[in-house]
């Protein structure tokens, strides 16, 4: 049985920086290629050849399961049919259209590349990855997936899954995020997708991973090309990768003011960088865990430029995003003066309920809002 100091010494070795054997690769190549054309799951993007809609569909499975995918695929598409549609519509209706998918810089990125591909090539997307990492939110994962799905190119694509399958079928070393390791991982992704059908490859190459040689119990009596496998020969599947370790969410707090008037509540939109950028939310400020309420006011008049009465407390929202444990505080408000702009924010509006279900919002922002809205705030609660 491997010990645990061979199995940490194995993993801090350098990746293998010789070729693999063209046996290995075709041993990998084409029973991948054939596994693929008989278990391929029925995915929408997958019976299309628009490269706008393909490429829609590479930005929203980043980070995001397929379940989730699927149905904000299908919305944005109809509201959002070409890339000019998309490249011509305001930045809060893409926003909205975006709500509850998550990481919202993607969202951004989509429509200044979409701008940009009306403006640069007539609207549209270039062939190759090398012109379409040019584009705002193209890394070499998107630029390589689209190049090669779309527009049949060998372009070579890794993500989390690809990374997987390769570490194990030709043992690669290193832990995620290692330069060796990527630079041995790209390379082995570049010498595979060359040949026939390169986007349905790099395609059979991610779903071997999301469905077969998964991280946690991967499948390998089912495997096409475990004969190949390396890791399966020598029993260290379960090894490789190695695993990342995590980071401890960081805490955040933030106070919310929650300022009804006439049927209507305050909004603001936040700075397009950090978290939550360019989105809308009751205007919030960051307060400690244990801040006393009379000073989380002080914050709140501070980023609203404008003095703010505390009127009551309404409870607390909780919500764990990837990177941080988030308490939102929400404060009813009042003041002298309605502000209709602010230091610390792009925006400021003053809109109904349904009004806001129209604006770019995070989850945890909605949630705060029904909260608040539950409280009564709009019915003299």
């Amino acid at each position: 049985m491997t010990t645990r100091a061979s199995r940490a010494k194995r993993t801090a070795a350098p990746p293998p920086t010789a070729s693999p054997a063209p046996g290995h690769l075709a041993a990998v190549r084409g029973p991948l290629l054939g596994w693929y054309d008989r278990n391929k799951r029925d995915l929408p993007w997958r019976r299309t050849r628009d490269p706008y809609a393909i490429w829609l569909s590479e930005v929203m499975l980043q980070q995001t399961q397929v379940s989730t995918v699927i149905p904000y695929w299908e919305r944005f598409l109809a509201r959002f049919p070409t890339a000019l549609a998309l490249a011509s519509a305001p930045l809060d209706d893409v926003l909205a259209g975006w709500k509850g998918l998550g990481y919202y810089s993607r969202a951004r990125n989509l429509h200044r590349a979409a701008q940009e591909v009306v403006a640069r090539f007539g609207g549209g997307l270039p062939s190759t990855a090398e012109e379409l990492l040019t584009l705002p939110g193209f890394g070499r994962y998107t630029a390589g997936a689209v190049a090669s799905i779309a527009f049949g190119e060998e372009a070579p694509l890794v993500d989390g899954n690809v990374a997987r399958v390769l570490s194990r079928i030709f043992e690669v070393e290193g832990l995620p995020g290692d330069k060796e390791r990527e630079a041995a991982l790209w390379a082995l992704a570049t010498a595979l997708v060359k040949g026939e059908r390169p986007g349905d490859f790099n395609q059979a190459l991610m779903e071997h991973g999301a469905t077969t040689c998964r991280p946690e119990s991967p499948l390998c009596l089912l495997c096409p090309v475990r004969g190949a496998c390396v890791a399966f020969r020598k029993g260290r599947v379960d090894e490789l990768p190695p695993a990342k370790v995590r980071a401890t969410p960081k805490k955040l707090t933030l106070a919310l003011a929650v300022w009804p008037h006439a049927g209507t509540l305050l909004f603001a939109r936040r700075a397009d960088a950090g978290l939550f950028g360019g989105l809308w939310e009751l205007p919030a400020a960051e307060v400690e865990e244990d801040l006393a309420e009379a000073e989380a006011i002080v914050r709140l008049a501070a980023s609203l430029g404008s003095e703010v009465k505390l009127e009551a407390a309404l409870g607390t929202v909780k919500r764990q995003l990837t990177h941080r444990d988030l308490t939102l505080r929400l404060l009813r408000v009042s003041g002298p003066q309605r502000p209709t702009r602010a230091p610390a924010f792009q925006e400021l509006r003053w809109c109904t309920p349904a009004e806001a279900a129209a604006l770019g919002m995070s989850t945890a922002m909605q949630r705060a809002l029904d909260a608040a809205l539950g409280s009564g705030v709009l019915n003299g609660g």
